[in-house]
């Protein structure tokens, strides 16, 4: 079922990557600009410099090569079309990502970016250094002097809007309010080191959601969490112990002793905005975790122990 949802999706971004380009995209300088316009309303973690790099292939060749340097967790996909349709919950979280945004025209409500875009600095420098060459000598000269005087005049900005009496240091404005840092960085999230010395274990938490930063559980508010998913704001929890092979009171302790810590990481995940599923190798085992608290978002996985 997996390798036909991937023959799908490669499928689908074969006849993207032939399709015509966008509107206003001719020829290599045209489509480089539409490219570049079009991924500026994204954000990305690199600064686009990888867009900038592969800004004159095909728009669908550009998402393929760059989408790893998408910020993932502030992006949400629609397949609004059902053209991106997968067979494999497995593919999903990647494919239906991928594919929505190759699309050579993207269907209104099909990517929704949370939060503010602030353009990224490679594409902003790539856009500027166009309009420059090709624009009016009137503009080039406007947007010329502009850019020396942001570049030259940032760090005088602030004290002529706000001069300082005299024989004083001007000092920033201190932001309105109390800000509550600690508990914002703590819920970003941090990779850290496994905890778990168990091989099919943690190759499973790499593997089924998958995890978004291979080989390291990530650290949210204060808790270790087996594996964020790539391209959702989802955290997991993976067991794979022998549960179905436990004696009937030996499994009734282990659900017991299983929901306490699955009740404080759902708890810390929904307090940083993240969903939180449980990761199980067997029906057995979800259905004894669902008995006792039938809330839990639980998944089986199938990885063998």
């Amino acid at each position: 079922m997996r390798s036909l949802a991937c023959v799908a999706l490669l499928t689908f971004l074969a006849a993207c990557a032939t399709s015509a380009p966008p509107r206003g995209a001719h020829g290599g300088r045209g489509q480089r600009v539409a490219n570049l316009q079009r991924a500026a309303a994204l954000p990305w973690r690199d600064g686009g410099r990888c867009v900038v790099r592969e800004a004159s292939r095909p728009w669908p060749v550009l998402v393929e090569r760059c989408y790893p340097a998408l910020e993932h967790e502030r992006l949400k996909f629609r397949d609004t079309t059902g053209s991106c349709a997968v067979a494999s919950a497995g593919a999903a979280a990647v494919g239906v990502g991928l594919c929505v945004l190759a699309a050579p025209e993207i269907a209104v409500g099909a990517v929704i970016v949370l939060g503010v875009v602030v353009v990224a600095v490679a594409i902003k420098e790539a856009l500027d250094a166009y309009e420059l060459r090709h624009g009016s000598p009137e503009e080039a000269g406007a947007s010329r002097g502009a850019k020396v005087a942001s570049r030259e005049g940032e760090a005088k900005r602030k004290p002529e809007l706000e001069p300082a009496p005299a024989g004083q240091d001007w000092h920033p404005p201190v932001p309105p309010g109390p800000v509550d840092r600690p508990r914002r960085a703590s819920c970003e999230p941090v990779p850290v080191p496994r905890a778990s010395k168990d091989v099919p274990h943690n190759e499973c938490a790499d593997r089924f959601p998958p995890n978004r930063y291979p080989g390291m559980d990530v650290l949210v508010g204060g808790v270790r969490f087996d594996a964020l998913q790539v391209g959702a704001r989802v955290l997991w929890e993976i067991k794979t112990h022998r549960f179905d092979a436990y004696s009937d009171f030996i499994r009734d302790r282990e659900v017991e002793k299983e929901l306490i810590r699955l009740h404080r990481e759902g708890g810390v995940a929904s307090d940083c905005g993240y969903g939180f599923v449980v990761g199980v190798s067997t029906e057995v085992h979800r259905q004894a975790l669902l008995d006792s608290d039938p809330e839990l978002e639980i998944v089986v996985t199938g990885c063998p122990r």
